[in-house]
């Protein structure tokens, strides 16, 4: 799910929360606390789902290359200095 889609889904469901707790009567203090938790509990979903997407993805052939590519590979003879970018 994008992050557009989601924002306009809690907007929705925080409006929903809103409209059903004045329609039972809740004062403004008790609607404002049940849009605060349930705008805590969407994001904290929401994080856990982007969370699990990102845990359960195998790795693709660029994240194999680059892990492959780590090691450094230095010629017999050639020294590896830290003098980078020097004027001699």
């Amino acid at each position: 799910m994008s992050l557009p889609k989601f924002i306009v889904g809690m907007i929705f469901a925080l409006a929903i929360v809103a409209g059903w707790s004045y329609a039972d009567g809740a004062t403004l203090g008790t609607i404002l606390m049940r849009a605060a938790v349930c705008a805590v509990i969407i994001q904290a979903g929401y994080f856990l789902l982007v969370y699990a997407m990102i845990a359960r993805s195998t790795p693709t052939p660029a994240d194999k290359i680059r892990k492959a590519d780590r090691g450094i590979k230095v010629a017999e003879g050639e020294k590896l200095t830290a003098r980078r970018g020097s004027l001699h």
